[in-house]
């Protein structure tokens, strides 16, 4: 029989978990059942990538500077079809003054946000490079096209933007100044990003997969052999 005390330290706790937990153990869900999802951001500098994930995730973000990795990690959790879901959302840190950015970034991603200043045409143009990189090395994962800062001259909003339409990828015009679309944009991201990895048929994921299960096939059939060869070796006599 449980004590007061171990009653009132199980109502504590409940009353501190977040939604999402009281609602997955409302519904049942397994303990560990969590989704995990990675969305990359890309765009040229200062086109406001980190403004729109900060506007996004209000008081609730906490950075994680990666500076080894030359990105900046943001976490959030949401909750897709009834599902748990942990989104990792990476942002270049000031990478993208390359002009490129390094494989590892793209690794594993299941959505894209790609983002432009719509005050600097130059950030338009320079869309076609990043799409061409982010296709070489994640062909098929969802991209959205963004149109940011509307809100210094809303009457861009009337004008075409061609990129997006020639490539069929979603279009949003955006403002991280004033919040305009930007909770939409997450989300929807967030939706293409889980049923991409739900669906996913990635050439790019099979090829890994394919690469690392022949890495570890080689491994395991090197360590025998390195083992006997060992083991045969004996000392000459004096």
């Amino acid at each position: 029989m449980a004590t007061a005390a171990e009653e009132q330290g199980r109502a504590a706790a409940r009353e501190e978990a977040p939604d999402g937990a009281r609602d997955g153990a409302r519904d049942g869900a397994p303990a560990g059942a969590e989704e995990t999802v990675k969305i990359i951001c890309l765009g040229d500098s200062a086109v406001g990538k980190s403004k729109l994930l900060e506007r996004f995730l209000l008081d609730g973000f906490q950075p994680q500077q990666l500076s080894t990795f030359a990105l900046t990690l943001y976490q959030h959790r949401a909750r897709v079809g009834g599902q748990e879901v942990r989104v990792d959302f990476w942002d270049t840190a000031g990478q993208e003054r390359f002009r490129s950015m390094h494989a590892s970034y793209y690794h594993q991603a299941h959505a894209c946000i790609m983002v432009f200043d719509v005050q600097r045409k130059v950030t338009y143009k320079n869309l076609n490079s990043w799409y061409k990189e982010l296709r070489e090395f994640r062909p098929e994962i969802p991209c959205i096209v963004v149109a940011n800062k509307i809100d210094a001259d809303m009457k861009v909003t009337q004008k075409s933007f061609n990129f997006a339409r020639k490539f069929s990828l979603p279009f949003y015009f955006v403002s991280a100044a004033d919040g305009t679309n930007v909770v939409k944009l997450f989300n929807d991201a967030i939706r293409l990003a889980v049923a991409y990895k739900q669906q996913s048929g990635d050439f790019m994921d099979e090829v890994l997969r394919e690469l690392e299960s022949f890495d570890l096939q080689n491994t395991s059939k090197d360590l025998p052999d390195k083992e006997k060869s060992c083991t045969e070796e004996e000392p000459t006599s004096a």
